[in-house]
């Protein structure tokens, strides 16, 4: 079962969850520090980041699990504070810059393409203390931090995501409060952040288009989580119509503006219209795009990147009471089968990933896609010997393999998520989605192969899963 010539295999990490030294060489701190520092239980065991893995000094440990394994790619996020301290080039870290110079050197020369990612949930606290992602003066400065890092690294580095999991980041960051900033605003915070967050990602995207591309000839584009939803009852066309609402609400919001006509899905738009007026809001929670800007938004990406990690069931629920919130606006309700085995919200369901790549196909206009995160937790402590999750993978890669030969999905690179065991946001360090076992008890935090880690280096060497005997 070969997967095509040239197609890429990698694993991915995030700057604050494996990193550490939070306040070393000069970084400043992001939201991450203030949230996790503020204690309240927000995070399992008020356990940070702090320490983490200790990337920030044990680069050659994480090169040779790199290496080990034989990936192609190698997905990493820059410490927006670590390079620039304040958030802006007002003053620039020189140290920052140094490591990640080595990682992206050394990468390259043991055959391994970086694909960068410039923020990944940890935005310096300076620009936060600004207003964060609800000020839209973060788009300028958005801007000239992806135009510093495409100057300093982009003769190397040929694979940008911009912003990981805007999606992600607006609902739990800004709306509900869950992940750091961690002040709710609901059912206002969310659309606000997704607002500038899209007008940033396409201001980068034109820099590089019209700054660096002739001479880097690299690409651009931001990651999307994607849930995928399934209907609770195929036969129903009201959960029908909530699964489409879900995809809409959830993936197309960001998906349909930058790949399509720089706008938002109309459903979307008449939702959060019509629930807001019966709200009493004098007009729409959600903002409208100038004509101008659906023209500066539309078509900046270059390559469509998903993260997927399990999915759900749909069913209609009208919001009768007119609530607040994102749930609320899509009147959906989500849930998963009881029959699916999982660990915490990731419950395994292969299907998932071969339907959402197809929806991409048909709804985006068969794009090249990159899958930059999938991936299986294990509960602490977690088996060495892991071989129920490595069937969760190997599972993955048949649904993957029909994709691209039965669907004539355009995937051409898989990374898993993670290569470590890692910081996972609120989870702490209690969810181990690593390909390596790192001992956080330990302070040289070894890093131990998992079953997996050594099963992933099969599929990579043989460019697919063996045919079964």
């Amino acid at each position: 079962m070969a997967f095509p010539a040239g197609f890429g295999w990698g694993a991915a990490t995030a700057a604050y969850q494996v990193e550490g030294g939070w306040d070393a060489d000069g970084r400043g701190p992001c939201v991450w520090d203030t949230f996790t520092h503020q204690g309240g239980e927000r995070v399992f065991k008020n356990q940070t980041g702090d320490v983490a893995c200790g990337s920030y000094t044990l680069w050659e440990e994480d090169l040779k699990c790199i290496k080990q394994l034989g990936l192609t790619h190698y997905r990493f996020s820059i410490s927006w504070s670590r390079l620039l301290p304040d958030g802006t080039t007002g003053f620039i870290n020189q140290k920052g810059i140094d490591y990640y110079n080595k990682i992206i050197d050394d990468l390259l020369m043991n055959g391994v393409t970086p694909v960068v990612t410039l923020h990944h949930f940890d935005l310096p606290q300076a620009l936060e203390d600004k207003g964060g992602w609800l000020s839209d003066t973060i788009i300028e400065v958005f801007d000239k931090y992806a135009q510093f890092c495409f100057s300093t690294f982009g003769d190397r580095v040929r694979q940008w995501i911009t912003i990981n999991e805007p999606n992600v980041l607006c609902a739990m960051g800004y709306d509900l409060g869950h992940l750091a900033p961690g002040v709710p605003h609901i059912g206002t915070g969310g659309y606000q952040a997704a607002h500038n967050m899209i007008k940033a990602h396409a201001r980068a995207w034109h820099s590089y288009d019209s700054l660096f591309r002739e001479e880097q000839k690299g690409m651009v584009s931001l990651s999307l989580f994607c849930i995928w939803p399934e209907p609770a009852n195929p036969n129903s066309e009201l959960d029908q119509k909530a699964a489409e609402r879900a995809i809409n609400f959830q993936f197309d919001f960001f998906a349909k503006p930058i790949f399509i006509d720089g706008d938002y899905p109309a459903l979307v738009k008449s939702q959060i219209a019509s629930m807001s007026a019966k709200q009493g809001y004098p007009s729409s929670r959600l903002s409208e795009f100038t004509e101008e800007e659906k023209k500066m938004i539309k078509g900046t990406a270059d390559f469509f990147a998903v993260q997927y990690y399990t999915t759900r069931f749909i069913r209609h629920k009208e919001n009768k009471e007119a609530e607040l919130g994102i749930l609320q606006d899509a009147e959906i309700e989500a849930f998963p089968d009881p029959s699916w085995k999982g660990v915490g919200w990731v419950y395994t369901v292969p299907w998932g990933i071969r339907k959402l790549l197809k929806y991409i196909k048909d709804a985006y206009n068969n794009p090249v896609i990159y899958i930059t995160e999938n991936g299986f937790p294990q509960s602490d402590p977690p088996a060495i010997d892991d071989t129920e999750r490595w069937e969760c993978f190997r599972q993955t890669f048949q649904e993957l393999f029909k994709a691209i030969h039965v669907d004539k999905v355009n995937l051409q690179l898989y990374c898993a998520w993670s290569l470590l065991d890692n910081f996972e946001w609120n989870s702490g360090y209690s969810q181990r989605f690593g390909l390596f076992h790192v001992d956080f008890e330990d302070a040289a935090r070894p890093r131990v192969p998992y079953t997996s880690a050594k099963e992933y280096a099969k599929i990579i060497l043989n460019n697919g899963l063996e045919r079964p005997q």
